[in-house]
């Protein structure tokens, strides 16, 4: 797996907050349990992307998330930097220290052509985009079903 499952978790909850109609604050434990992801897990996901300035929190009765930014502005990339860094375009694909041009691996030439074509998608992809997508197709969001649950509950 190429992202750690806090990254993946980051970008479902991204999604759900980019698919919602207003932009009102959405209660961490509804979006935990609409998304099948445990509180305290989701909870400290959340906290590293509103330190990095995609989400703002507000506390209290009312209180929840909700993206910072238009998700037009946030791409696949932000989610994956403010959680998993930059190590998936930084690292040797076996692990390796010192790899690169003139201490390669066995795969670095294959990776590294591989990393960068994903490195131009997830820059070029918005959340936006692929709540759109997801809503349009009602593609999957949860093991148990797709983006339809979550347009009615508003």
């Amino acid at each position: 797996m190429l992202l750690s499952k806090s990254c993946i978790y980051g970008l479902r909850a991204s999604l759900y907050l980019a698919s919602k109609k207003t932009d009102d604050f959405t209660p961490i434990r509804k979006m935990s349990d609409d998304l099948e992801i445990s509180f305290h897990f989701l909870t400290k996901i959340l906290q590293q992307l509103t330190a990095d300035n995609v989400l703002e929190s507000f506390k209290g009765p009312n209180g929840g998330v909700r993206l910072k930014r238009s998700g037009d502005e946030i791409t696949f990339m932000d989610i994956v930097m403010a959680i998993d860094g930059p190590a998936l375009f930084t690292e040797c694909a076996l692990g390796l220290p010192g790899c690169g041009v003139e201490k390669p691996c066995p795969f670095h030439e294959q990776w590294a052509e591989t990393r960068d074509n994903i490195k131009v998608m997830m820059e070029g992809t918005t959340i936006t985009e692929l709540a759109i997508k997801g809503k349009d197709e009602n593609l999957r969001l949860t093991a148990k079903g797709g983006f339809e649950k979550f347009l009615y509950n508003e």
